[in-house]
Parts: structure tokens; C-alpha cells; sequence
């Protein structure tokens, strides 16, 4: 038996949050983020990927749409980082992505302002652009089409 999933536990509890607390305490946890050494913002991403799938999808949708909004806001740098972090993950270990709602996430993308998504939109295709080849191939396998569509990738 494996570690307990703090980080996953701390995602569940977070999803149940009213927004005027989950909004200050998420965008904290996500700042952190880039204070912490590499192995450790891989194990918390693994963490969220595990856990993220096993949290009803309303309040998963709730999270989900906070943690798009603050990436929003967030330097480029830092939020292209977090992208890249999950992006990298998911190419690795594509059976991750599986067990999500797949058509909800891109349905909550949906839901952000037009500007949030041009954001969200310019910082994914940009790092997907970046990559070539075979792992460009396999990361475009991944994203759903209608997502492709949506971000223009």
C-alpha cells in the first residue's frame, strides 16, 4: 500500500469549499506551487490526477472552473509552468486523463469568460506547439477534438 494522498485529500476538501474560501486558499496552494522542488510538483500532480476523478463532478466542476480562473491571473511564466507540469504528467501516463469527465472539463472551459479563454487557449497551444514530433503526436492523440477545436490547437 502506497502513501496516503495528502495532496488528493486537500484537492476533495477544497472542491467542498464555498467559493469565498476555496478561491484564497487554492490560489495560495497553486503559488506554492512553484516554491516546491521538482519531485515533489510531480507527487502533487500525480495527486491530483488520482484524486481528481474520484470528487462528484459538481464540486470537481467548481474547483476545476476556480483553478482555470486563477491560472488566468497568474504570470505567464508561472501559468505556462503549471501547464507544462500537467502536460508533461499526462503525456507520460496517459491513462490518467481516462477517468475524467472529458466533455464536462471542456464544458467548464466553456463557461469561462471569452477572455479567460483566450488565455487559457494561448498558453496550452503554445506549449504544445513547442513540442515535436512523436510527443507533439501523442499529446494531440490525448486532447479531446472538441477541445482542439475550442483552444485552436
Amino acid at each position: 500500500m502506497g502513501e496516503p494522498n495528502y495532496a488528493g485529500n486537500i484537492i476533495v476538501v477544497l472542491a467542498n469549499l464555498p467559493d469565498f474560501l476555496r478561491i484564497p486558499i487554492l490560489k495560495k496552494r497553486m503559488v506554492e506551487f512553484f516554491a516546491m522542488s521538482g519531485p515533489e510538483k510531480k507527487q502533487l500532480i500525480n495527486n491530483a490526477l488520482e484524486a481528481g476523478p474520484t470528487i462528484p463532478f459538481p464540486n470537481f466542476s467548481k474547483l476545476f472552473k476556480t483553478w482555470l480562473e486563477i491560472l488566468t491571473i497568474l504570470p505567464q511564466d508561472q501559468r505556462e509552468g503549471l501547464f507544462l507540469a500537467y502536460i508533461n504528467e499526462i503525456s507520460e501516463n496517459p491513462q490518467k486523463l481516462i477517468a475524467f469527465n472529458l466533455d464536462g472539463i471542456v464544458e467548464i472551459f466553456l463557461s469561462l469568460k471569452d477572455e479567460q479563454q483566450e488565455v487559457i487557449s494561448q498558453s496550452v497551444k503554445k506549449l504544445i506547439n513547442n513540442f515535436e514530433g512523436e510527443k507533439k503526436r501523442k499529446l494531440l492523440l490525448i486532447i479531446p477534438d472538441n477541445a482542439q477545436k475550442y483552444m485552436k490547437i
